[in-house]
Protein backbone atom coordinates (compact mmCIF):
# COMPACT_ATOMS: atom_id res chain seq x y z
CA UNK A 1 0.00 0.00 0.00
CA UNK A 2 1.22 3.38 -1.08
CA UNK A 3 1.42 5.76 1.50
CA UNK A 4 -0.37 9.63 0.73
CA UNK A 5 3.20 11.10 1.65
CA UNK A 6 4.79 8.84 -1.35
CA UNK A 7 1.81 9.17 -3.34
CA UNK A 8 2.01 12.85 -3.44
CA UNK A 9 5.68 12.95 -4.19
CA UNK A 10 5.02 10.49 -7.38
CA UNK A 11 2.02 12.52 -8.63
CA UNK A 12 4.88 15.33 -8.44
CA UNK A 13 7.36 13.75 -10.60
CA UNK A 14 5.11 12.57 -13.26
CA UNK A 15 3.86 16.38 -13.05
CA UNK A 16 7.29 17.76 -13.45
CA UNK A 17 7.62 15.49 -16.85
CA UNK A 18 5.49 17.59 -18.74
CA UNK A 19 7.83 20.01 -18.90
CA UNK A 20 9.19 18.09 -21.53
CA UNK A 21 6.55 18.99 -23.75
CA UNK A 22 6.91 22.84 -23.20
CA UNK A 23 9.09 24.24 -26.28
CA UNK A 24 10.86 27.70 -25.94
CA UNK A 25 11.94 30.56 -28.87
CA UNK A 26 15.76 29.06 -28.22
CA UNK A 27 17.59 27.18 -30.98
CA UNK A 28 19.65 24.26 -30.08
CA UNK A 29 23.16 25.48 -30.29
CA UNK A 30 23.10 23.71 -34.40
CA UNK A 31 19.60 25.09 -34.61
CA UNK A 32 18.21 21.96 -35.94
CA UNK A 33 15.22 22.84 -33.74
CA UNK A 34 14.14 24.84 -30.53
CA UNK A 35 15.01 23.35 -26.81
CA UNK A 36 12.20 22.55 -24.50
CA UNK A 37 12.20 23.96 -20.94
CA UNK A 38 13.26 20.27 -19.60
CA UNK A 39 16.24 20.38 -21.37
CA UNK A 40 16.88 24.15 -20.56
CA UNK A 41 16.87 23.31 -16.69
CA UNK A 42 19.04 20.59 -17.03
CA UNK A 43 21.86 22.65 -19.16
CA UNK A 44 21.49 25.28 -16.86
CA UNK A 45 22.70 22.60 -14.00
CA UNK A 46 25.43 21.80 -16.44
CA UNK A 47 26.39 25.39 -16.60
CA UNK A 48 25.89 25.73 -12.70
CA UNK A 49 29.02 23.30 -12.06
CA UNK A 50 31.00 24.42 -15.23
CA UNK A 51 30.93 27.87 -14.41
CA UNK A 52 30.86 27.78 -10.50
CA UNK A 53 33.89 29.62 -9.96
CA UNK A 54 32.48 32.60 -11.43
CA UNK A 55 29.67 32.79 -8.90
CA UNK A 56 29.14 35.18 -5.90
CA UNK A 57 31.54 34.03 -3.22
CA UNK A 58 30.16 32.50 -0.96
CA UNK A 59 27.49 30.68 -3.27
CA UNK A 60 25.93 27.29 -2.60
CA UNK A 61 26.48 25.26 -5.54
CA UNK A 62 23.36 22.68 -4.10
CA UNK A 63 21.63 25.31 -3.80
CA UNK A 64 21.65 26.58 -7.42
CA UNK A 65 20.93 23.44 -8.93
CA UNK A 66 18.06 23.30 -6.80
CA UNK A 67 16.98 26.73 -7.96
CA UNK A 68 18.04 25.93 -11.27
CA UNK A 69 15.47 22.65 -11.65
CA UNK A 70 12.38 24.07 -10.25
CA UNK A 71 12.67 27.44 -12.01
CA UNK A 72 11.05 26.72 -14.87
CA UNK A 73 8.20 24.06 -13.40
CA UNK A 74 5.45 26.48 -13.78
CA UNK A 75 5.31 26.71 -17.77
CA UNK A 76 3.86 23.56 -17.17
CA UNK A 77 0.87 25.49 -16.72
CA UNK A 78 1.63 28.70 -17.68
CA UNK A 79 3.87 28.35 -20.89
CA UNK A 80 7.05 29.91 -22.06
CA UNK A 81 6.59 33.39 -22.30
CA UNK A 82 9.60 34.79 -24.89
CA UNK A 83 12.04 36.81 -23.03
CA UNK A 84 11.52 39.77 -25.69
CA UNK A 85 7.87 39.41 -26.17
CA UNK A 86 6.63 42.73 -23.99
CA UNK A 87 2.88 41.76 -24.77
CA UNK A 88 3.31 37.98 -23.70
CA UNK A 89 4.75 39.46 -20.84
CA UNK A 90 1.82 41.14 -19.78
CA UNK A 91 0.33 38.78 -17.33
CA UNK A 92 2.94 36.45 -16.60
CA UNK A 93 3.63 37.03 -12.95
CA UNK A 94 0.05 36.07 -12.16
CA UNK A 95 -0.01 33.01 -14.76
CA UNK A 96 2.74 32.08 -13.03
CA UNK A 97 1.91 32.23 -9.38
CA UNK A 98 -1.42 30.42 -10.05
CA UNK A 99 0.90 27.51 -11.59
CA UNK A 100 2.91 27.34 -8.57
CA UNK A 101 0.39 26.74 -6.33
CA UNK A 102 -1.08 24.23 -8.44
CA UNK A 103 2.01 22.40 -9.22
CA UNK A 104 4.03 22.95 -5.94
CA UNK A 105 0.47 21.76 -4.42
CA UNK A 106 0.43 18.12 -5.60
CA UNK A 107 3.54 18.07 -2.82
CA UNK A 108 2.91 17.11 0.51
CA UNK A 109 2.66 20.01 3.03
CA UNK A 110 6.21 21.01 3.78
CA UNK A 111 8.25 19.88 1.00
CA UNK A 112 5.53 21.63 -1.39
CA UNK A 113 6.53 25.12 0.71
CA UNK A 114 9.96 24.34 0.23
CA UNK A 115 9.70 23.57 -3.45
CA UNK A 116 7.55 26.69 -3.90
CA UNK A 117 10.24 28.84 -1.81
CA UNK A 118 13.18 27.55 -4.16
CA UNK A 119 10.74 28.89 -7.09
CA UNK A 120 10.82 32.26 -5.33
CA UNK A 121 13.94 32.61 -4.51
CA UNK A 122 14.84 32.38 -8.64
CA UNK A 123 12.26 34.99 -9.06
CA UNK A 124 13.60 37.23 -6.43
CA UNK A 125 16.68 36.89 -7.56
CA UNK A 126 18.23 38.69 -4.07
CA UNK A 127 20.32 35.43 -2.68
CA UNK A 128 23.84 35.18 -4.10
CA UNK A 129 22.47 31.77 -5.80
CA UNK A 130 19.84 33.25 -7.20
CA UNK A 131 21.60 35.42 -8.83
CA UNK A 132 23.75 33.36 -10.26
CA UNK A 133 21.00 31.15 -11.32
CA UNK A 134 19.75 34.25 -13.08
CA UNK A 135 22.62 34.86 -14.74
CA UNK A 136 23.41 31.99 -15.86
CA UNK A 137 19.44 31.78 -17.15
CA UNK A 138 20.45 34.51 -19.50
CA UNK A 139 23.73 33.30 -20.52
CA UNK A 140 22.40 29.67 -21.67
CA UNK A 141 20.25 31.87 -24.22
CA UNK A 142 23.18 34.04 -25.04
CA UNK A 143 25.22 31.17 -26.29
CA UNK A 144 22.88 29.00 -28.23
CA UNK A 145 22.43 32.06 -30.38
CA UNK A 146 25.87 32.67 -30.71
CA UNK A 147 26.35 29.03 -31.62
CA UNK A 148 22.80 29.04 -33.84
CA UNK A 149 23.85 31.74 -35.95
CA UNK A 150 21.64 34.62 -34.18
CA UNK A 151 18.58 31.97 -33.59
CA UNK A 152 15.74 33.91 -31.82
CA UNK A 153 17.79 36.65 -32.09
CA UNK A 154 17.46 36.95 -35.97
CA UNK A 155 13.99 35.29 -35.90
CA UNK A 156 12.50 37.92 -34.18
CA UNK A 157 14.52 40.74 -35.10
CA UNK A 158 16.08 41.55 -31.25
CA UNK A 159 18.18 44.66 -31.16
CA UNK A 160 21.15 45.28 -28.92
CA UNK A 161 19.65 47.72 -26.42
CA UNK A 162 17.37 44.43 -25.58
CA UNK A 163 20.11 41.88 -25.65
CA UNK A 164 22.11 44.14 -23.03
CA UNK A 165 19.41 44.79 -20.79
CA UNK A 166 18.17 40.86 -20.92
CA UNK A 167 21.99 40.02 -19.99
CA UNK A 168 22.34 42.76 -17.34
CA UNK A 169 22.53 39.79 -14.23
CA UNK A 170 25.71 38.52 -15.61
CA UNK A 171 27.38 41.80 -15.31
CA UNK A 172 26.39 41.73 -11.89
CA UNK A 173 26.33 38.02 -10.49
CA UNK A 174 29.35 37.18 -13.04
CA UNK A 175 31.36 40.18 -14.00
CA UNK A 176 34.13 38.49 -14.78
CA UNK A 177 32.42 36.70 -17.63
CA UNK A 178 30.60 40.13 -18.65
CA UNK A 179 33.29 41.09 -20.88
CA UNK A 180 32.67 37.85 -22.99
CA UNK A 181 28.98 38.68 -23.43
CA UNK A 182 29.80 41.67 -24.36
CA UNK A 183 31.81 40.12 -27.22
CA UNK A 184 29.09 37.85 -28.27
CA UNK A 185 26.87 41.12 -28.60
CA UNK A 186 29.36 43.14 -30.45
CA UNK A 187 30.10 39.96 -32.94
CA UNK A 188 26.28 39.13 -32.99
CA UNK A 189 25.90 43.04 -33.98
CA UNK A 190 28.91 42.95 -36.41
CA UNK A 191 27.20 39.65 -38.29
CA UNK A 192 24.01 41.13 -38.48
CA UNK A 193 22.39 38.82 -35.92
CA UNK A 194 21.37 41.47 -33.82
CA UNK A 195 20.11 45.06 -35.13
CA UNK A 196 21.68 48.16 -33.72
Amino acid sequence: MTSERLARQIAFVVEADKLKTIVRRTPLTDNSRHENSAEHSWHLAVAAMALYEYAPKGTNLLRVLELVTVHDLVEIDAGDTFAYDAQAGIGKVDRERVAAERLFGLLPPGEAERTRALWEEFEAAESPEARFANALDRLQALLQNMKAGGGSWVAHAVTRSQVLKRMEPIRTAMPDVWPFVLEVIQNACDGGYIRE
